[in-house]
């Protein structure tokens, strides 16, 4: 079987797309996980772009391990480029599990996606237990054994557990990773990101993805990050969110919602032998 599909990254946050709106191309698990496997084609995550009634297309996101995920920013960004250039308009509603998601198409490769409010409810992260989500009390190490006890629950989408630390480069985010994502408190696991703040508005992060890994960068970790370094003042915030090979930039308007501007790339297009 050959498939045809794009290739496309965001900060280096990448994805292999695969339009089924003519033909429905049904993958197996197996296929999903060796497509996005580094050693055949690779990706963090595979997005299926189809029909949809409701906006200018609909899209599936599928984590390098076959799992699905409810969200992913990058991936959103990117497509609603890819559907912008085909439509040729600047404005692109794109529907994610019955949740319409606005893109803005900007100049220089640069697009803003609207991703909705966030919740930090217990519940709504979801959290196995009630818990103070502003702490959840999770204990973490650096590579020196110095612990930290914190971790800020937020769900923009999907669930994401962010925590505040000095120094990036004394933790090893591989092993705490997986760790944190199969914690008993989280039912649906989590996305863990590791943030060391360089001012108020501007943070350095790393991301460990559920269903994925560590990877460059990660669209809604960059929202959760926002919104956890905002919690007091969330209304009409801005922040730059820095990952590996660029920033992302998150506001947060006075009605709470999340809007992510950053750049994706030129668009791929790659053939698929299974």
């Amino acid at each position: 079987m050959e498939i045809n599909a794009f290739k496309m990254d965001g900060l280096g946050n990448d994805f292999v797309i695969i339009d089924q709106r003519i033909k429905k191309i049904n993958l197996t698990k197996a296929q999903i996980i060796k497509i996005c496997d580094r050693n055949f084609i690779g990706c963090d995550q595979l997005i299926y772009i189809n029909n949809s009634s409701i906006a200018d297309a609909s899209i599936e996101f599928y984590n390098s391990d076959g799992s699905t995920s409810g969200a992913c920013g990058n991936g959103t960004r990117c497509v609603a480029y890819l559907i912008s250039k085909e439509k040729k308009l600047k404005n692109i509603s794109l529907n994610i599990d019955n949740h319409i998601l606005n893109s803005k198409i900007l100049e220089n490769f640069e697009v803003e996606t609207t991703i909705g409010k966030p919740k930090t409810n217990w519940k709504d992260i979801p959290i196995s237990r009630e818990a103070n989500t502003e702490n959840l009390n999770l204990k973490i190490k650096d590579i020196n054994k110095n612990e930290l006890t914190g971790g800020i629950g937020v769900n923009v989408g999907n669930p994401h557990v962010i925590f505040f630390v000095q120094n990036l480069g004394n933790y090893d985010l591989e092993n705490l990773g997986p760790e944190i994502e199969n914690h008993e408190l989280f039912p649906e696991k989590c996305n863990v990101t590791l943030a060391e703040k360089i001012n108020d508005k501007h943070f350095k992060v790393r991301v460990w993805e559920r269903g994925a890994g560590l990877t460059k960068a990660c669209g809604t970790a960059a929202c959760a990050t926002a919104v956890a370094a905002n919690l007091k003042n969330l209304e009409n915030s801005t922040t730059e969110i820095e990952f590996q090979l660029g920033k992302l930039e998150v506001s947060i308007d006075q009605e709470t919602l999340i809007h992510m501007k950053g750049p994706v790339s030129q668009i791929e297009n790659i053939k698929i032998k299974l």
